[in-house]
């Protein structure tokens, strides 16, 4: 038997794949993450694997998730928490900002800029710049990692997106959709090393209640 513990191999690290795939979950992931994954892991690029069989250690940050009435309070509060974090030591190049998609960088940007902090808007090479706060979509957020991250605008008909479950049409296809989305705010919220905040500006994502328990 195989027993994940405290490094942080992602699934498709060189030094991972050397070892052959084995039945790991990602070290880095505290429990209350756990709970957005379902029997089953399915990406964006249709790759699905199972749960059964994987051995977790939840020694990750425990989110802290807080909901605003409006993406303006949202922005504040993340500027608020972004400052406190640099005021604790924590340097620019070590905190990452994720949303779902492109439709929501400017909120993210909104934040950054409230708290004026430098900040770089990654693109598909994902090149950190030193003394920059990192900014991307989740899609771009498997490999990196950060000491803090905040992952922000998690509104309802954002994640999961409503578009997709609006294209689909089969119960089996929208199941998959579900899978995919929730799989896409697990890997942004295990990016995080040390500081995790959730946030919405809005009515709420129904997955934020997976990550409250």
């Amino acid at each position: 038997m195989f027993i994940a513990c405290t490094f942080n191999y992602d699934a498709d690290s060189s030094e991972f794949n050397r070892f052959g795939r084995f039945p790991f979950l990602k070290a880095r992931v505290n429990k209350d993450l756990y709970m957005l994954l379902g029997p089953e892991l399915s990406d964006v690029d249709g790759n699905v694997e199972e749960r059964r069989g994987t051995i977790s250690v939840f020694n990750g940050p425990a989110p802290a998730i807080l909901t605003f009435d409006t993406p303006e309070d949202e922005i504040e509060a993340v500027a608020e928490w972004l400052l406190a974090r640099v005021k604790e030591g924590v340097n620019l190049h070590e905190i990452g900002v994720f949303v779902r998609s492109a439709n929501e960088l400017d909120r993210a940007k909104a934040a950054i800029e409230h708290a004026r902090l430098a900040f770089k808007i990654l693109d598909e090479h994902v090149e950190t710049t030193s003394g920059h706060v990192s900014v991307c979509s989740m899609h771009l957020a498997k490999g990196l990692e950060f000491r803090a991250v905040v992952v922000m605008a998690c509104d309802d008909e954002v994640i999961p997106s409503q578009a997709r479950i609006e294209s689909v049409a089969e119960d089996a296809d929208l199941e998959e959709v579900y899978s995919t989305e929730r799989h896409l705010l697990y890997v942004a919220c295990t990016r995080a090393r040390d500081h995790l905040l959730v946030t919405s500006g809005g009515v709420p994502s129904e997955f934020l209640d997976d990550l409250r328990g």
